[in-house]
């Protein structure tokens, strides 16, 4: 049976703890929570197993004691910070929080592509990954027959109401052809990738 490590605290009173066993986890700092991210949240004084937390598509976590909790581009670390000032102002004298990042949600959104390439349709977008357009349009199979190369376009915000879209326009023929990738576009989620047809297709 492992034996686990007795947590270590920061200055803020955050508790750090060594990885692996089932109720050690570390305050990660440099992960951006998202949506469909694991958690597991534990307070040190209730000397219970740890609760596994979801992040939901509302950006909010189901937390004990608190119920609904909202987040916005924050870490673990940041998290368990306002978690544990709550705590202490509502329930607790002395709250000693662990918030750890269990597993993330390895999919960050999805760009899709349009018109004249060989297969229309989504493309995944990773965290950690760098989509450019071009990239995009050769994960779809590539160009079609009669594709504008010289005038793909890439459509960004279209998602969001009361916003205006905004339109790119890339040579990928400069791009791929010519070894000019600084030219390419990288991709954001909900982008649009529109190849359009050539206006004479002989």
């Amino acid at each position: 049976m492992a034996v686990l490590a007795q947590p270590v605290t920061n200055a803020n009173n955050l508790a750090i703890v060594p990885t692996r066993a089932a109720e050690a986890y570390v305050l990660d700092d440099k992960h951006i929570l998202t949506p469909g991210d694991r958690l597991s949240f534990r307070i040190v004084e209730d000397k219970d197993p740890a609760k596994m937390l979801l992040v939901a598509d509302s950006r909010e976590l189901d937390v004990p004691y608190l119920g609904r909790f909202s987040i916005s581009n924050e870490t673990c670390a940041q998290v368990a910070g306002r978690l544990k000032a709550l705590l202490e102002q509502k329930y607790y004298y002395r709250a000693t929080v662990i918030l750890g990042l269990d597993s993330v949600n390895k999919l960050r959104g999805k760009v899709y592509v349009e018109g004249q390439v060989r297969s229309q349709g989504s493309v995944d977008l990773l965290f950690d990954e760098k989509l450019t357009a071009g990239k995009a349009i050769l994960m779809s199979g590539g160009f079609a027959d009669f594709a504008n190369k010289r005038k793909v376009r890439v459509v960004r915000g279209a998602d969001k109401a009361g916003t205006e879209p905004k339109t790119f326009e890339i040579n990928m023929i400069d791009v791929l052809d010519n070894g000019h990738p600084e030219n390419d576009i990288l991709l954001e989620p909900n982008d649009y990738v529109i190849v359009p047809a050539r206006s004479v297709n002989f």
